[in-house]
């Protein structure tokens, strides 16, 4: 059900129990910066109980990111001679980091319904065959 609110001359529905976005800013207090310092305090002291494995996975992923972002900007600023070394190199990067996020996604405790059968174990082998067939077709592209 919907109800029907009238705010500044204009309609909005909202469900009940929620607020609009107006509502939001007028009942939260404080300035932007105190808002975002709060945010991410609450973010890392969750973060803080995330298991030791999906905190490897994270770093992985952050060593992925920063690798294809390097090849992106030295591309950028040096040129793409020779193109496909660019091109694998950042197709790799790429795709190392949709495989380990996929990882992270299938050995995540909170996700096991998600994959019902699936132990970590297979996740991890299957993580494995899928960067060996990646970097042999990376391999072969090069030339």
């Amino acid at each position: 059900h919907c109800y029907l609110l009238l705010s500044q001359r204009r309609l909005t529905t909202t469900r009940p129990g929620t607020m609009t976005k107006k509502q939001v800013t007028q009942s939260k207090g404080g300035n932007d910066t105190t808002k975002f310092a709060g945010l991410v305090s609450s973010l890392w002291e969750q973060y803080d109980s995330t298991p030791t494995k999906l905190k490897l996975i994270d770093a992985y992923l952050l060593y992925i990111l920063l690798t294809g972002i390097l090849q992106f900007v030295y591309c950028a600023l040096a040129g793409t001679f020779p193109y496909n070394a660019f091109l694998s190199g950042f197709i790799s990067s790429v795709a190392s980091f949709v495989l380990a996020a996929s990882l992270r996604v299938q050995v995540n405790k909170e996700n096991r319904s998600e994959f019902g059968g699936l132990s970590p174990e297979r996740a991890f082998a299957e993580f494995i065959f899928c960067h060996i067939v990646l970097h042999l077709t990376v391999v072969n592209f090069l030339g």
